[in-house]
């Protein structure tokens, strides 16, 4: 079997395109099969009225809406994940959010539709807004929930491959080798194994939920706690909190980019960028200046 580090390390360079490939391809495909049926569904029914090209207009509004609302569903997924214990919290947040996606889906695909009549000289009818709206909102509301499985089980596979954190447990007999409070690693469960992971080695810190995904080596490890719990097990002289969901290790902070709204954007070494909010800001380039002066 082949090593999964290895596998990971060859297919993130890859991700992205993955990623929006995958949707791209599942969804065309399924926007042709749909025109197709529409077709002779129209011809069987000898809808002369309707021309042959109106069925792949209609599913291929769709399916370029959709695409582009495709990022906001994951970014509101990753905002609000879904774990056991959090899916209650977060229902009112995904009611509402069927209805804009619908809401979004609907407008722009009805938009794209009479642009394109427009342009070949006919008109497009919706129909009665609040019943189309209403059949459609049944339809949507079942895709948004099909998208959202699927990238939260894909977002689910993704943490296991890498390995899910956790704190050293105190022994049970004799004192601990370290500070429990303030642990030196952090355990990794990865496939049956376990792994020790430097705390110093921790580049930055995101709060996810219940969680917080430690940063380490272009790897998310998910730690079940809160971000404020994190920060008070961290070093302070190394870790500074930057923004209400985000530490990161000064170590590995190669620039302050300052921002018109009194934020700014921490640019790091390894190319990744954190948002920093006015409220840290002004502690963080103090100790940034004072690390500085101490070399």
């Amino acid at each position: 079997m082949a090593d999964t580090n290895t596998l990971l390390e060859r297919y993130q360079p890859w991700r992205r395109v993955a990623e929006y490939g995958f949707w791209i391809v599942v969804l065309t495909l399924n926007a042709i099969a749909n025109s197709v049926v529409a077709l002779m569904d129209v011809r069987r029914a000898k809808l002369d009225a309707i021309a042959w090209w109106e069925p792949a207009v209609w599913e291929f509004s769709s399916t370029v809406t959709i695409l582009a609302l495709m990022p906001a569903v994951v970014a509101f997924t990753r905002r609000y994940p879904l774990h056991f214990d959090t899916w209650r919290r977060f229902l009112p947040h995904y009611v509402a959010a069927t209805v804009v996606w619908s809401i979004g889906h609907v407008v722009g695909m009805v938009s794209l539709r009479m642009g394109f009549y427009a342009l070949v000289g006919y008109t497009y009818d919706f129909g009665s807004w609040p019943r189309e709206f209403f059949y459609e909102y049944l339809k949507d509301a079942r895709s948004f929930i099909s998208f959202v499985v699927l990238v939260t089980l894909y977002r689910f596979v993704l943490l296991r491959l890498q390995g899910e954190a956790a704190l050293l447990d105190a022994p049970d007999v004799g004192p601990p080798l370290e500070s429990v409070e303030r642990p030196e690693r952090f355990l990794v469960r990865k496939l049956n194994r376990e792994f020790l992971v430097a705390a110093n080695d921790i580049e930055w810190v995101q709060a996810s939920g219940n969680y917080a995904n430690l940063h380490v080596r272009g790897r998310d490890y998910p730690l079940r706690s809160t971000i404020a719990g994190v920060e008070a097990r961290l070093d302070p002289a190394r870790f500074a909190r930057v923004h209400r969901s985000y530490i990161v290790n000064l170590d590995h902070v190669s620039m302050i980019e300052p921002l018109d709204t009194g934020d700014a954007r921490l640019h790091l070494k390894d190319g990744t960028t954190v948002p920093c909010s006015r409220r840290y800001r002004p502690s963080l380039r103090e100790r940034v200046g004072a690390a500085a002066a101490g070399e």
